[in-house]
């Protein structure tokens, strides 16, 4: 990541303006993969329907908790490295 220290000129707001849409695009790309793994992940190892896949993946993301009970080794696995995963990643 190059970005200026104090002793350095300011950028100019175009160039500003770019770097915060580079750095935006790449934080929601990371959130967008996070939510489609995890969204899967429940869906088919867990056993869940799609929006609950999808709640559960949000619910893991933002740190609230889970919302559903894994009830076989593969989903529990899952869950536990997805809450892992949001949790250094984020």
């Amino acid at each position: 990541m190059k970005l200026e220290n104090r002793d350095q000129k300011v950028v100019p707001l175009q160039r500003f303006i770019f770097r915060l849409g580079r750095y935006s695009f790449f934080a929601f790309g990371l959130v967008f993969i996070s939510l489609v793994i995890g969204t899967l992940g429940y869906h088919y190892l867990g056993a869940l329907t799609w929006l609950n896949s999808f709640h559960m993946a949000c619910m893991i993301l933002t740190g609230m908790g889970p919302m559903a009970e894994m009830k076989n080794t593969p989903s529990i696995l899952f869950s536990s490295f997805s809450a892992l995963d949001s949790g250094v990643a984020f």
